[in-house]
């Protein structure tokens, strides 16, 4: 993939950098949270929803007056039980409805559901917009032109298992497919390369994303309905984090963004800053967005 340079924002970065200390002080003494403990987001770095989002909520916590901790998780499953064993307080990226409802089976009480930021998302299969398969239906057929391969991401996302077990089986497709799982990272060098020189590829994709438009991927259309209703992206917590930290769960109750302020802060992170710059990303962006947040601290 290449990355696009973007010295405005790094330079709006900078700026916002200067003031972020002083603003965080100046809600202090206006008589904003003085915390005792320290709020830790789990997130898993390959799935940018989660990391972007996480991100954007830490920088408004601290702002709030609390002080907080980011922690990179291996996968899922392990942030899902280190969030309900209270490891980290928050997850900011959950699909509890469906997706990601067999991480919370069974042990529903030991989370704390904060709000929802996103109430479209969606997994689909989706192509580059130049080729013209357009449906589920159509794409049994087609196995040969995409060499028998659907490219997936971790193995452990409920998208693979959901995909596997109900999606190919409704339209045949696991007769001609095969799913391959690999990492976030990889389905998207791997796209990247077909792009470029424009061969048919299928891969597993979802909404609210933003190589969806980076890459120009249309949605196969799914006439059963079978990939799932559109379903929130949730503010997750462990249990009891409204008792701790009473006004970062009222923050987290209001947090939302759509479509266009969240894809241009995930492409932002993802493609314009680098592994470690993730706190640069949110600066850059609040300063060219300050009323994307309602109730948004932007400085």
């Amino acid at each position: 993939m290449t990355l696009r340079p973007l010295t405005s924002a790094i330079a709006l970065a900078a700026a916002a950098g200067l003031t972020l200390a002083g603003c965080s002080a100046d809600a202090a003494d206006a008589g904003g949270t003085s915390a005792s403990e320290t709020i830790t987001i789990g997130y898993v770095p390959s799935w940018s929803d989660g990391k972007t989002s996480g991100f954007l909520l830490g920088d408004q916590f601290e702002k709030l007056g609390y002080e907080v901790e980011m922690e990179s998780l291996t996968e899922a499953a392990v942030l899902y039980t280190s969030l309900a064993e209270g490891d980290i307080d928050v997850f900011a990226g959950a699909w509890p409805e469906r997706t990601q409802a067999a991480y919370l089976e069974g042990r529903e009480d030991a989370f704390e559901d904060l709000g929802t930021w996103y109430e479209r998302a969606t997994i689909t299969l989706a192509v580059p917009d130049y080729v013209d398969v357009r449906s589920l239906e159509e794409l049994a057929d087609e196995s040969e032109r995409f060499d028998g391969r659907i490219v997936g991401i971790e193995p452990s996302a409920g998208q693979m298992e959901h995909t596997e077990e109900v999606g190919m089986p409704a339209y045949g497709l696991d007769e001609e497919f095969s799913l391959v799982s690999s990492s976030t990272a990889a389905m998207l060098g791997t796209l990247s390369d077909a792009v470029a020189e424009e061969r048919d590829i299928v891969v597993t994709s979802w909404r609210p994303f933003w190589a969806n438009e980076v890459f120009g991927l249309r949605d196969l259309e799914d006439p059963q309905g079978v990939m799932g209703e559109p379903e929130g992206i949730h503010v997750l917590a462990t249990a009891g984090f409204s008792d701790r930290f009473p006004e970062a769960a009222e923050y987290a109750s209001g947090f939302a963004l759509d479509d266009r302020a969240f894809g241009s802060l995930e492409n932002l992170m993802t493609n314009e800053f680098a592994e470690g710059e993730e706190a640069a990303a949110v600066d850059a962006w609040l300063a060219e967005h300050p009323d994307a947040l309602p109730g948004g601290l932007s400085a």
